[in-house]
């Protein structure tokens, strides 16, 4: 038999657990921006400290992927795997901004070990994730959730729920084949 202050705690870290999931934080209902929305403006910094802006690469395709943490294993496998397509976005124009509450030296290392040529984005505050509509989950890590932007600068597919093994081919396909 359980004593009572056990049975207690449970009920308390179930309810506490519920509620997280339940409410949540406000931006963990936040409704993802929609195809033909204009993406809102954020700045990754590349290897060498350069930055650059989504507005400044207006003209061209733009992929912006959202992603909880750098170094996680499903984290790891998505960036690598864009990595791998990178020659590909790259011989089409296409920049890529991967965005996290990470900080900028969090991805500097994450960059370097992985060899990561695109744009990372640090939103340690989420106002990106929050402009962009991506919930966080109940741990403040971002949602992995990926837009792809048109040369107009507006949202053309959102991708709500990613395999990260795979994920850069979707965007990859969409891009030498859009919808219409």
């Amino acid at each position: 038999m359980t004593p009572p202050s056990l049975l207690i705690l449970r009920h308390a870290v179930l309810a506490v657990a519920l509620l997280s999931l339940g409410s949540g934080c406000a931006h963990s209902r936040a409704k993802l921006l929609p195809v033909g929305a204009v993406a809102p403006e954020l700045v990754g910094r590349s290897a060498d400290g350069k930055t650059t802006s989504l507005t400044s690469v207006r003209g061209s395709p733009a992929v912006v992927y959202f992603y909880p943490k750098d170094e996680t294993p499903g984290c790891t496998r998505e960036a690598c795997a864009f990595r791998d397509a990178f020659k590909e976005f790259e011989a089409r124009h296409v920049a890529i901004f991967a965005v996290s509450r990470d900080s900028d030296g969090s991805h500097d290392a994450f960059r370097a070990k992985n060899r990561l040529p695109f744009l990372l984005v640090a939103d340690e505050g989420g106002a990106i994730a929050r402009a962009y509509g991506v919930p966080s989950n109940w741990l403040g890590m971002t949602s992995r959730v990926t837009f792809l932007v048109g040369p107009d600068g507006r949202i053309t597919k959102v991708w709500p729920n990613v395999n990260p093994a795979i994920h850069a081919n979707e965007v990859m396909a969409a891009i030498i084949k859009p919808a219409h």
